[in-house]
């Protein structure tokens, strides 16, 4: 008498269930993380000594001076001081009308960093997309 064997075929298949819950988990961690690297005020500052800016449009320049005042070039009178609420509707105005104009901020160095950050929020609040930060070119050192 012959024993008969139930013939089986292997299950060949893998199991991709342990790489599913390890990529998940290193998903959440990414979505955790990725918040926490990318804060701040993306600025991009010349290293060397930068181009003159083309004269199609003239740049809306908000200057910070050493008492932290803010002057703006397009008001009525640039060399007196402006209020915040007063740049902000200024700005606004003048980018509803051209919204391709440049935004840039002239501080004195010896200001402090936050008077700087406030003007960029207002300018930001005021509806400019980018704001750049003015430098003076090194002087030629023979």
């Amino acid at each position: 008498m012959r024993k008969t064997r139930s013939k089986r075929k292997r299950i060949s298949e893998i199991n991709v269930v342990p790489y599913i819950d390890v990529m998940l988990v290193l998903l959440i961690i990414f979505m955790v993380t990725t918040p926490l690297l990318s804060q701040g005020v993306k600025v991009d500052l010349p290293k060397a000594a930068a181009k003159a800016l083309p004269n199609e449009n003239v740049p809306i320049i908000v200057s910070v001076d050493q008492k932290g005042n803010y002057f703006l070039n397009i008001a009525q009178s640039p060399s007196a001081p402006i209020s915040a609420a007063d740049l902000t509707q200024q700005v606004s105005s003048s980018l509803e009308k051209n919204k391709d104009r440049k935004v840039y901020v002239r501080a004195d160095q010896s200001v402090d960093y936050g008077k700087v950050i406030s003007v960029m929020v207002t300018l930001q609040q005021a509806g400019a997309g980018s704001v750049g930060l003015m430098t003076d070119s090194p002087k030629n050192q023979s």
